[in-house]
């Protein structure tokens, strides 16, 4: 029974890892650019797709350092093309905008890679199980782990210490001031756009050798990872983090106990949090 309960909230924890990555590109455009981006599940497909085309070329570990920045560069086209056309209007134009370019993301990725699972080769060496007790426990899983903590320690550094990173958080607290400034808010804006989606891009690399490879990949992981950015308190990047590691847990341990209720209780946690705390657990009050 312990080993079966480790095994969930292992792999609970893992889902939370695509579950906050997804988030943080959710909410650092989201911060910025005020743009619900119901279009981020389909470029973390895209993402798993173009490590998946490039792989038979460069390999695996290519694949893994490729695909996310080329998907973060179609996001930057996608932005500059649409996504700034509105900026400032009603947020229905953007959710409206952002569901319909879901739609146009995974019909294209039907069209070019069929709607069928494709077979998503990860290397043998990190498909051995690190113990044989606890078998789940394979070096592909460990490594999602630690290159997910590296991917959000990254991001949390360029926040923290790059001019780009200064300029973000300072236009997330008062944007126009950033403009009075002398900052292109455009090219701003644009930057963070595409950082998001490189996240959302990487996302879709890890959890294409783990869920598996199919159009609708994104799908199963967005709405999840929506539910973190509410959990942890819109605005709060360590608050999304928590949000997504926490929902991830409780979706593991659920299917240990109850197996029907596993993606009820993200819901479930959603509703009790804003019921005590309606701003999220690290969320501030008033920043929406």
């Amino acid at each position: 029974m312990t080993q079966l309960i480790l095994f969930n909230l292992f792999n609970g924890l893992i889902i939370g890892a695509f579950y906050a990555l997804m988030a943080l590109g959710l909410s650092l455009i989201l911060n910025l650019s005020g743009v619900i981006n119901f279009a981020h599940g389909g470029f973390l497909a895209l993402g798993g797709y173009l490590a998946y085309a490039l792989m038979p070329y460069i390999g695996f570990w290519g694949g893994l350092a490729l695909a996310p920045v080329l998907t973060a560069l179609i996001g930057i086209a996608v932005e500059r093309v649409f996504i700034r056309r509105v900026y400032g209007r009603d947020p229905l134009y953007s959710l409206l905008l952002t569901f319909g370019l879901a739609f146009i993301f995974e019909d294209v990725i039907r069209y070019i890679w069929g709607p069928a699972t494709v077979p998503f080769a990860v290397p043998d060496v990190l498909q051995t199980p690190l113990s044989p007790d606890f078998f789940f426990l394979t070096g592909y899983r460990m490594f999602m782990v630690g290159l997910a903590a590296a991917a959000v320690l990254g991001l949390f550094v360029l926040l923290k210490t790059t001019r780009l990173g200064i300029r973000i958080r300072a236009g997330t607290l008062d944007l126009e001031m950033v403009s009075v400034l002398g900052i292109n808010v455009r090219i701003l804006r644009n930057l963070n756009f595409g950082l998001g989606i490189y996240l959302a891009g990487l996302a879709g690399v890890m959890a294409a050798g783990m869920l598996g490879l199919q159009p609708t990949i994104g799908n199963t992981l967005i709405m999840p990872s929506f539910v973190a950015i509410i959990i942890g308190g819109l605005g709060s990047l360590p608050g999304t983090l928590l949000g997504g590691f926490l929902i991830g847990g409780a979706s593991g341990l659920a299917t240990v106990f109850f197996p029907s209720a596993s993606e009820a209780v993200m819901f479930v946690m959603m509703g009790l949090v804003l019921l005590v705390r309606p701003r999220g657990l690290l969320g501030e009050e008033g920043r929406f």
